[in-house]
């Protein structure tokens, strides 16, 4: 390639909105790929990988303040060959480089900055720099270049030596800690839970101080923990494990993190108290969170948890869905250059929508007040202080009024890919609240994404893609994130296909096996439990890691355990058990260390330990008296079959492992047995 082509910024060409965002800077962005590395050795220099994603408020500051200067972007032109990655296109990329950031500085985030040797390998990096000293102890970005672009002059074998250490701790982190060929006994389940209640914020919900994060994983552990035996037989630990569970989702779905007037969450909330959060949706988050507000109404029939899983499913469908029947990924935090502005209200413009009186009311209910929660705005971001479910249900047309004028302003940029791994977490959401809630209409839904996943997503080969561009197709080879998530999703439908469409079950399962076998040829680790991240015929890059502890999502192991446990149990394969077996016998040290970041491996343990189970149905296609009696009670992972078996009995006949009842006629006493 010749040199001029990489004297300029080259990201106007590409498909991610991220990355075209950045196609404007003064700095000579290169797309992640190998021309950039070969200009790097070169010119003997080293690399500036950055990440971020579209919905980033940080990202955008970091743009603005640095990466639109001139004389910043000349330095960075100069001194380095700069690479700018999306996250959300590339998570292969962002998790080796995040994992190296947080061994140098024991946090990461986004904007994400690694310093790195002309070959990819990191030697430093951070987050958000600021472009001046302004007294946090944070270096500014280019003092911090100039002095990376000296140090790598004067000391390179110094930075050599750097970099062959974090890349060896990158391969030896995937072996996980502790790990000593045993398996998880259930007494640690309970002792997991135990040590996750501990961390629990009594007065305001969720886990730990600010910034608070919607913790899905974990609550999702703890609603699987409750319905087994061991955790009934405890009446004291049950009624701690209620208090945790009930408190977390009331706070989520009181606080602003919720989007009281347009349904849906956002990212994390920045204060303890779930008020303020950055406002950037992620369709991740209010996939997990679909799932879990619909098993906590399942075992708790609070009309709060309806109404949050109806109205985020409303948003989804509003706002999200692209007309090839998927998700887009996210909305931005920022609209018109100001994070929130979209979302905030004065008692003022509350009062000009719905009149004084009912104004009042409103405002009071939602804390909308003069002085304002949000920054120095004068604005609040609505949180319901309202002391019953009732008053909320009767402000319902107000906040119809108030989203009908909130639609008239400038909206927050969307970003219009189609991630397999995202969609897969929404289809799973969609398929519980659908079950949940008796909702058809939204089991449609959800199989209509996985059908597009399945249909356009995938290779003839049966490889599928990462990403889908509206303007461009398919692109980018899927991690095991994508084949691990969409199996969950695949499972989720299948359980309960033919309720919705007689017939459908033992496709949709079928297709989840399918994905599996890829997963075991080209993931698979043969020397050590666990599975790869990325695949044996992908992109070879500074580390092939596997991923062990979940993050905003779930852990791709973790998430492949649920799959392999599942599997193993409607297919009984040899090769599944001897998978899962590994697999279990990698968890002991890591629950030990830090159960709350393996909870969707714990999950699948619990739902383990209280017995998958199917159900097996002939002489009827009508599934919807049995599933109102299974949704009368706390959820419990369930497979749903018709039969057309001429050995099996007429009736309804549950199994949970090799064990069966006598079938009976009642789908009520099915659920008894549960």
């Amino acid at each position: 390639m010749p040199e001029t082509d990489l004297s300029r910024n080259r990201l106007d060409g590409e498909n991610s909105l991220y990355l075209r965002q950045h196609a404007g800077n003064p700095v000579h962005w290169q797309p992640w790929g190998p021309e950039a590395f070969e200009e790097a050795r070169r010119r003997d220099v080293p690399v500036i990988v950055s990440v971020g994603y579209s919905s980033c408020h940080w990202c955008h500051v970091m743009e603005r303040e640095s990466f639109e200067d001139p004389y910043i972007a000349d330095l960075m032109n100069r001194h380095f060959v700069c690479i700018k990655v999306d996250r959300e296109e590339r998570p292969d990329v962002d998790q080796i480089y995040m994992e190296a950031v947080q061994m140098i500085n024991q946090h990461g985030g986004w904007p994400l900055n690694a310093f790195c040797l002309p070959d990819g390998r990191p030697f430093f990096g951070g987050t958000y720099f600021p472009p001046e000293d302004r007294g946090q102890g944070i270096v500014p970005w280019p003092q911090l270049i100039m002095r990376i672009a000296d140090y790598f002059k004067k000391n390179r074998d110094e930075l050599e030596e750097n970099a062959g250490n974090i890349v060896k701790n990158l391969a030896a982190a995937n072996v996980p800690m502790g790990a000593d060929g045993t398996s998880l006994a259930n007494e640690a389940l309970v002792t997991a839970a135990e040590a996750i209640c501990g961390q629990h914020d009594d007065e305001w919900g969720g886990f730990g101080d600010a910034p608070k994060f919607p913790p899905s994983m974990t609550l999702d552990f703890l609603l699987a923990m409750r319905a087994t035996q061991a955790v009934s037989d405890q009446p004291e630990l049950a009624s701690q494990l209620d208090d945790v569970i009930r408190k977390s989702l009331a706070g989520m779905a009181r606080g602003g993190i919720f989007d009281q007037i347009g349904g849906g969450f956002c990212r994390y909330s920045t204060d303890r108290h779930w008020i303020i959060p950055h406002f950037e949706k992620m369709l991740y988050d209010n996939g997990l969170l679909l799932d879990i507000f619909s098993k906590g109404w399942q075992r708790y029939r609070q009309p709060l948890y309806a109404d949050v899983v109806t109205e985020t499913i409303g948003w989804l469908e509003r706002e999200m869905l692209a007309p090839e029947g998927a998700f887009y990924a996210s909305l931005d935090a920022d609209s018109e250059g100001v994070e929130g502005k979209y979302y905030v209200w004065t008692p003022d413009e509350i009062e000009a929508v719905l009149g004084k009186d009912e104004a009042a009311v409103f405002c009071d209910a939602y804390l909308i007040t003069p002085k304002g929660n949000f920054e120095q705005s004068g604005a609040s971001n609505p949180c319901f202080a309202g002391g019953e479910t009732e008053l909320r249900t009767r402000l319902a047309p107000a906040r119809e009024k108030l989203l009908a004028v909130r639609q008239q302003r400038v909206a927050p940029t969307r970003d219009p890919k189609i991630l397999l791994a995202w969609n897969a977490l929404a289809i799973r959401g969609l398929a519980t609240a659908a079950v949940a809630f008796g909702k058809k209409e939204w089991f449609a839904r959800a199989r209509d994404a996985a059908d597009f996943l399945w249909e356009k997503m995938r290779t003839p080969e049966g490889r599928l893609y990462s990403v889908y561009y509206p303007q461009a197709g398919p692109r980018v080879n899927a991690t095991l994130e994508d084949y691990a998530y969409f199996m969950e999703a695949l499972l989720a439908l299948g359980a309960w296909a033919d309720w919705h469409e007689p017939g459908t079950s033992r496709r949709t399962l079928d297709r989840a096996a399918a994905l599996m076998e890829t997963v075991f040829k080209h993931f698979r680790d043969p020397g050590q439990a666990g599975f790869f991240f990325s695949p044996d015929d992908g992109e070879e890059l500074v580390a092939r890691k596997k991923t062990w502890f979940d993050n905003a999502i779930p852990s791709a192991n973790s998430s492949l355990l649920h799959a392999l446990s599942a599997l193993h149990m409607l297919n009984g394969t040899g090769e599944y058990a001897a998978e899962m077996n590994d697999m279990r016998q990698a968890y002991p040290g890591l629950v030990a260390r830090a159960p709350a970041a393996v909870a969707h491996a714990l999950s699948a343990y619990a739902q383990s330990a209280s017995g998958l189970a199917v159900i097996k149905v002939k002489g009827t296609d009508d599934l919807e008296p049995l599933r109102a009696a299974l949704a009368e009670r706390p959820w419990r992972r369930v497979f749903v079959q018709l039969s057309d078996d001429p050995a099996q009995p007429e009736g309804y006949q549950l199994c949970v492992g090799t064990t069966c009842s006598a079938p009976t006629a009642d789908p009520a006493e099915v659920a008894q047995y549960l």
